[in-house]
């Protein structure tokens, strides 16, 4: 029997074509399989725009061999019988031996984490107080803010948030905690990076135009109704907050 080709390159649609490569191809090493893909991989571009590779979220070899061979990661597409890591290459992607090319590929595979930005807003009671919403999606209370978008500032999205959310304009100050959340409940892990918002008077909260598919309503709260109306995890987040300001900022995990 004539030996199989190390790649099968084939045509899946309008310009686009698909690559796989042998065990046997994987068997002679990461950087032999490499140079075979990349180069089927820029011979398939010619007569396709677009080349994927389809790799099981397991196979960390096969993983590598696309990577470096210029496939950027797309991300992972489900499946009953298994998950597959989805790697791609167009033919006007910057070349991987310029360095923009070369960044665009290690975006496309090194880790992203979640970042998530309150505020921390005080009135000026002589019992420390803070500023909870009640939220439509879930029972706990938290402060007010939400997830900073791809390329966004965190000190500015916090702001964004504030405003869309509760229509006050409060420019975030310093930033008092970075409190890394561990995966829960079907979440990712997360960075939550709390944002001094400074101290009003009691009456802010009669200026306040809650967004009504998120925010059912906002009051400022005693340390103690924090510990209440908050999930715990939350609630140690903001005492921890409350306690380091004008401390300079602090870190902790899950408000601990």
């Amino acid at each position: 029997m004539p030996d199989q080709p190390d790649t099968h390159v084939a045509t899946v649609s309008d310009r686009v074509a698909r690559i796989d490569w042998s065990s046997q191809l994987t068997d002679r090493g990461w950087q032999a399989a490499v140079d075979v893909v990349r180069r089927d991989v820029a011979a398939a571009l010619v007569d396709h725009d677009r080349v994927e590779a389809l790799v099981p979220v397991d196979d960390d070899q096969a993983q590598r061999i696309a990577t470096w061979s210029g496939l950027r990661r797309e991300g992972v597409r489900r499946g009953v019988s298994g998950d597959l890591v989805v790697y791609a290459r167009l033919v006007d992607d910057v070349p991987v031996h310029e360095p923009g090319g070369f960044r665009a590929l290690l975006n496309s595979f090194l880790p992203r984490k979640r970042a998530i930005s309150q505020m921390l807003i005080r009135d000026d009671s002589p019992e420390p107080r803070v500023l909870l919403c009640q939220l439509t999606y879930k029972s706990d209370w938290d402060l007010p803010g939400g997830v900073v978008e791809v390329g966004e500032s965190p000190q500015l999205a916090v702001g964004r948030e504030v405003s869309e959310e509760l229509g006050l304009e409060i420019p975030a100050g310093p930033l008092l905690l970075t409190d890394w959340l561990p995966p829960w409940g079907g979440w990712d892990d997360a960075l939550c990076l709390v944002f001094d918002g400074g101290v009003h008077d009691p009456s802010l909260v009669e200026r306040i135009v809650p967004q009504a598919r998120e925010i059912r309503s906002a009051e400022f709260c005693t340390l103690a109704e924090v510990d209440e109306r908050a999930a715990d995890f939350s609630a140690r987040r903001i005492r921890a907050a409350v306690a380091n300001l004008g401390g300079g900022s602090a870190y902790t995990e899950s408000g601990r």
